[in-house]
């Protein structure tokens, strides 16, 4: 296995499931967002005020390009990295990618105090949610080895069923 490659909703845990099977197939662990704000100093937020959406979008294509040409890291994406055609066939390219899939009531729930989250800066944030993933999901599943839902299960409990379904897949 190249990388493992993480892709779905906000919400979904791809951050929190990714340190966890990092910690479990003794890989590192990258978050592209987080990288993201290392390497710019900013937070995504900020970068989203001064740049808007597109110029996030850029810097985010150039980090997932250079992280899918990892060798052996576990990869979280933020939730629109597949909206580019360029980020879904480097996802795609960079190794096996597990879709973390959580219902809309689930992101909710977990991004509900988090406020490093432009696109949720609405009034509605359940309908944004919605919407996002009306758009996504399918872009989501076009590039998914694995489909995974997250939704009422302990965290550790989906790493488990990923590591066991990532060994019943054929080789590419």
């Amino acid at each position: 296995m190249r990388n493992l490659i993480l892709v779905g909703p906000m919400g979904a845990g791809k951050s929190t499931i990714g340190r966890l099977l990092a910690k479990e197939l003794r890989l590192p662990f990258k978050d592209s967002d987080k990288e993201i704000e290392l390497r710019t100093g900013a937070n995504i937020p900020w970068i989203f005020d001064k740049e808007g959406e597109p110029g996030f979008r850029d810097r985010e294509q150039a980090m997932i390009a250079e992280l899918c040409a990892s060798d052996g890291v576990v990869l979280a994406t933020g939730g629109g990295a597949v909206m580019r055609d360029e980020n879904r066939q480097a996802l795609h390219a960079g190794g096996r990618v597990v879709y973390l899939h959580a219902s809309v009531e689930q992101q909710v729930g977990r991004t509900a105090r988090d406020r490093n989250r432009p696109l949720l800066r609405t009034a509605d944030p359940a309908k944004t949610l919605r919407e996002l993933l009306a758009i996504r999901d399918p872009l989501y599943r076009e590039i998914a080895d694995l489909v995974v839902e997250t939704d009422e299960r302990p965290p550790r409990m989906v790493v488990l069923d990923i590591l066991e379904r990532l060994q019943q897949l054929p080789p590419r």
